[in-house]
């Protein structure tokens, strides 16, 4: 099934300046946008492309299907940027993180469906590595727990579970890439296997104290080294895209898993500065600086960005479905046409009647990492409706972020404000039910597209578009501010109670 039409928008160019192209491959659709120097943007296309689910609790997407049409939103933000691709300097690119592809380097192809960072199929490899005593060598060297979430166990499956696939890695021909190291294969025409430090701290792989793949760990994973891609720093010329994709040769200079490049584009550069993206699932990081911050709850430690030779961690909090569960109101439940009326629907009604939306539908993240846990409403009554149900599945997300950042400042701190940008930060009334429930400001990001906003930062700092970091500062401005005003702690305990019926239900029901 082919990918749904191209979207895009045309901005007018007023002079002359330096464009940076930045793909922004996400877990439901393909963006490029084109940026200038200012951060403005002049051109954007997206294409959405086909979610796979062939057994419950997997998840799969097409791998060919996400380059087609990330390169075809790539032409056509070129043209509705009204822009050659001569005047492009910069190619940066931001993905969604922990998606795995395995291809044949001989042909290109892969041998088997990306598994997505939702699939939770290697949940019995993660228990029996648990179960072998090694849960506390991963979490010291990779700052992960071990969860199905990450590309370490995804890439073992494919290994063991592909025809053939074991031996023809040993030979040396298959490639292992979360979908940055896809991309940019393709870009180049094949001639470059790499990735960025930060996608390559999400692989339980790398040791996110050297920046390097740690042997010990792929022994125990089963995963030989052979396939795996060269590690580089987040702001660097990587590669060069092949002149026959637009006419000209462009470096891509500026690599980075979507919440650290959401980090950077927020402009978070010091430490205790924080960020929550709002986007298929929600993620909040917080800059550490050049600490590995050790969660005691169940928290990640992981690389935020390498530029030159310092790096910078950051502590984060996942939650798999935030805005995905408004998708799933309209595909799922048909009770809102676009996502966009969820918002109407959800104001329709004074409050949530009392209705509790746990979308565990993938398990629960942090801080409660429940593999087993599936999606749960509880609350129904002969007087609920689609209001109430929409209401609470917005309240939800509020709520799952709450818990992220609650473990996050017993890890380093009270929070005392935090930055907020993707999709569903567009919705007003949940970003001030966020203010609420965290009771600290909420402020969001003038531009919307801060994650690939922070990409093309880092392509044109490694290109000379930007001398440093302090040229960055003066780009990023608030779009709105919200305080909170309302005191919903009662909602948090009957919030915390339905999350306990949702944990472990796929264990229970079979």
């Amino acid at each position: 099934m082919a990918g749904r039409a191209i979207t895009g928008t045309t901005h007018t160019r007023k002079k002359a300046m330096p464009f940076i192209l930045a793909l922004d491959q996400g877990t439901t659709s393909s963006r490029a946008i084109v940026f200038d120097e200012r951060g403005a943007i002049h051109g954007v296309a997206q294409q959405e492309f086909e979610q796979h689910f062939p057994f419950p609790g997997h998840v799969e997407h097409d791998a060919e299907e996400i380059w087609t049409t990330q390169l075809a939103t790539a032409r056509a933000a070129i043209v509705h940027a009204g822009i050659s691709a001569a005047e492009i300097v910069a190619l940066g690119i931001t993905n969604q993180r922990e998606t795995t592809v395995v291809w044949d380097r001989r042909t290109g192809e892969p041998i088997y469906r990306a598994i997505v960072w939702q699939d939770r199929r290697t949940s019995d490899i993660c228990e029996t590595l648990k179960r072998e005593g090694l849960e506390q060598l991963f979490r010291s060297r990779t700052g992960l727990l071990l969860d199905p979430y990450f590309a370490g166990t995804k890439v073992r499956w494919i290994l063991d579970n592909v025809d053939g696939a074991r031996a023809l890695a040993e030979a040396g021909h298959l490639a292992f890439g979360t979908i940055d190291s896809w991309l940019i294969w393709n870009l180049s025409g094949g001639e470059a296997h790499v990735t960025d430090v930060s996608n390559a701290s999400r692989t339980l792989m790398l040791d996110i104290s050297s920046c390097d793949w740690d042997p010990e760990l792929l022994e125990a994973l089963d995963v030989p080294g052979s396939v795996l891609p060269f590690v580089q720093p987040n702001s660097h010329i990587v590669a060069e895209t092949s002149k026959h994709l637009f006419g000209v040769s462009i470096p891509i200079a500026g690599v980075a898993g979507d919440q650290q490049s959401a980090l950077f584009g927020q402009q978070c550069l010091s430490p205790g500065m924080a960020k929550n993206t709002y986007g298929t699932g929600c993620f909040a990081l917080e800059n550490t600086g050049n600490r590995i911050v050790q969660s005691k709850n169940r928290l990640l430690s992981t690389v935020a960005w390498q530029l030159g030779s310092e790096t910078t961690y950051a502590l984060e909090g996942s939650v798999f479905i935030g805005g995905a569960v408004v998708q799933w109101l309209r595909d799922g439940l048909g009770i809102i046409k676009e996502s966009s009326d969820v918002e109407a629907l959800a104001t329709s009604v004074k409050d949530n009647g009392g209705v509790y939306f746990v979308p565990a539908f993938t398990g629960l993240g942090a801080p409660h990492w429940d593999p087993e846990a599936r999606g749960t409403i509880v609350g129904l009554t002969r007087g609920s409706s689609a209001g109430h149900v929409a209401r609470a599945a917005l309240e939800s997300i509020a709520f799952q972020t709450h818990d992220v950042l609650e473990a996050m400042g017993a890890d380093s701190g009270s929070l005392t404000e935090i930055r907020v940008d993707g999709g569903a930060a567009q919705n007003d009334f949940l970003m001030q039910f966020q203010a609420d429930v965290l009771g600290v400001p909420v402020i969001r990001s003038a531009t919307k597209e801060a994650t690939a906003l922070g990409a093309a930062f880092m392509a044109g700092l490694a290109t000379g578009v930007w001398e440093n970091t302090d040229e960055l500062g003066a780009i990023w401005q608030a779009d709105h501010v919200f305080q909170p005003h309302t005191d919903v702690s009662e909602l948090l305990e009957s919030w915390r109670f339905a999350v306990t019926r949702s944990k472990e239900w796929a264990s229970v029901s079979g």
